[in-house]
């Protein structure tokens, strides 16, 4: 009964892939004792997830084992000491195929060596693992017994022989296949007991972007989809896609108070927590200084702030905020408001969402600003998924309890406008920020034209950036065109607001 319950727990037994993203994507890792195959072009970051899984297992104390058929131990080397890793207690054996090496005596022959070849390195393999017994083995890559084997027959037959071969012994191995052969070699997937595949996507502009998707997994709950991963020193940092279902805080929906007191009556009391609010408007009309006033109102409460710039600087978000007459330096030396320059040609949707996770989790940030999404649209390499992965990151922040301003420009600055993404219908309160035109002069309108979460005014107000900040003015009764996208106010001059020289831009 003990031999049985201990066998059943040595089944059950998991280990660490050595990278904690994968880990997390797999729910604990693989099962020991069992055949996993990485696949993927080169390039796409397998022989550095190989090495991870071993260097974890050396860290374990456990016997590893690499075996090459590509690449020599002095190249392995090389990529191991540009990460900072020490692979001198892993046995590379470094076992190049017969046909592979220059023989000018053997240059014209009439047997193809293939069968002698394919038995000789399979031989050589098998009793280099019986001869050190590792508990951990990569062996790269299957591209060469494939051409060694000849026929895809012959080919699936040598995997299987070596996955029983490994069957016996108390050892997990991972396979690492290029897929540099032009036939489709799924029968590998019914072998292994796991398939990772790896991805290298080249978008028409900025760096490369990587991905990773757990193809199969026999008895184990993965996370499916596409993940986003880079690579960098120290190894593959991989980003698993964010579920939002798996992330809940409790909190109260208490109102989140901008500062300004006509802009909070103007919302029916304010903005809530746990909700999103979508500023949207033409270029320059001030929807990121209404960003920024939130954000600082933030730090006189000693709340902290994540702004996230896709097309600002610092500098230029700090001279805005002088320019209102706002104390934004405070607050950054503080530590209150987490600035940070985001280049959408450098940075995967996967990691933006784990920055700002980061931010929320780890950081405490009870207000998250994106300015603007037309930036985080360009960070994406396929735009109709944008959709999507913002409804999941709204979600997980709107479970968090945190309020989460968006920014987006719409296209021209007068007449009718278009925006280049509708994502109106995620958001729980749209702002719209117009330009119009009085005895001419260009002014600023502002309207709360949607609000799930309780009552708002309906008017429109105009509004003014000074050196004291917003200024908002009473409703505008006598405007039109508000909607065909050419507002004009047709009333007298009583209800505009006076003209401020000090106004900002």
């Amino acid at each position: 009964m003990d031999q049985d319950s201990s066998s059943t727990a040595h089944q059950e037994r998991r280990i660490s892939t050595g990278n904690e993203g994968l880990d997390n994507i797999l729910g604990g890792g693989f099962d020991a004792d069992r055949m996993y195959l990485y696949e993927g072009r080169p390039g796409t970051g397998k022989t550095t997830l190989a090495l991870e899984f071993l260097l974890d297992g050396v860290c374990n104390g456990e016997k590893t084992l690499y075996i090459s058929l590509s690449e020599t131990q002095r190249e392995l080397e090389l990529v191991a000491s540009r990460h900072g890793w020490d692979v001198s207690k892993v046995d590379i054996f470094e076992l190049i195929p017969p046909e592979t090496t220059l023989d000018r005596t053997q240059e014209l022959t009439v047997l193809h060596p293939a069968e002698v070849d394919l038995a000789e390195t399979t031989k050589l393999i098998l009793d280099r693992v019986e001869e050190h017994s590792p508990q951990r083995v990569v062996i790269d890559s299957l591209s060469e017994l494939r051409l060694l084997a000849q026929s895809s027959l012959r080919y699936r037959r040598q995997v299987l022989a070596l996955k029983h071969f490994f069957a016996s012994r108390a050892c997990t191995v991972v396979l690492l296949d290029d897929m540099t052969s032009h036939e489709n070699d799924l029968q590998l997937h019914s072998i292994c007991h796991g398939v990772v595949l790896l991805e290298q996507l080249a978008i028409e502009y900025g760096a490369e972007r990587r991905r990773l998707r757990v193809v199969k997994m026999r008895g184990i709950n993965f996370r499916g989809g596409y993940h986003d991963l880079t690579i960098r020193k120290g190894g593959l940092e991989i980003y698993p896609r964010l579920v939002a279902a798996e992330h809940h805080t409790s909190f109260l929906g208490e109102f989140t108070k901008s500062g300004n007191a006509e802009l909070d009556k103007l919302l029916g009391g304010g903005l809530e927590r746990g909700t999103n609010v979508l500023l949207i408007g033409a270029a320059g009309v001030g929807k990121s200084s209404l960003a920024v006033t939130y954000a600082i109102a933030a730090a006189e409460r000693g709340e902290k702030s994540a702004f996230f710039a896709f097309d600002e600087g610092r500098g230029t978000i700090e001279a805005r905020a002088r320019t209102l007459g706002l104390h934004l330096q405070p607050a950054l030396d503080a530590g209150l408001i987490l600035f940070q320059q985001i280049d959408p040609a450098e940075l995967s949707p996967g990691e933006f969402a784990k920055i700002v996770r980061e931010r929320v989790q780890k950081d405490g940030a009870r207000i998250v600003v994106i300015d603007s999404l037309n930036g985080y649209l360009n960070a994406m390499p396929d735009g109709r998924f944008l959709i999507l992965q913002m409804h999941e990151l709204l979600t997980f922040l709107a479970q968090q309890g945190v309020l989460t301003i968006l920014v987006m420009a719409q296209h021209g600055l007068v007449g009718p406008m278009e925006t280049p993404l509708d994502i109106s219908y995620l958001s729980d309160a749209v702002l719209m920020l117009r330009y119009f035109e009085y005895a001419g002069t260009v002014r600023r309108a502002l309207s709360v034209v949607k609000k799930r979460s309780g009552e708002h005014e309906h008017t429109i107000r105009e509004f003014k950036l000074s050196s004291h900040g917003l200024v908002l003015g009473p409703p505008l009764k006598e405007f039109s065109g508000v909607l065909s996208g050419t507002p004009t106010y047709i009333g007298g001059g009583e209800p505009l607001l006076d003209s401020d020289p000090e106004r900002g831009a």
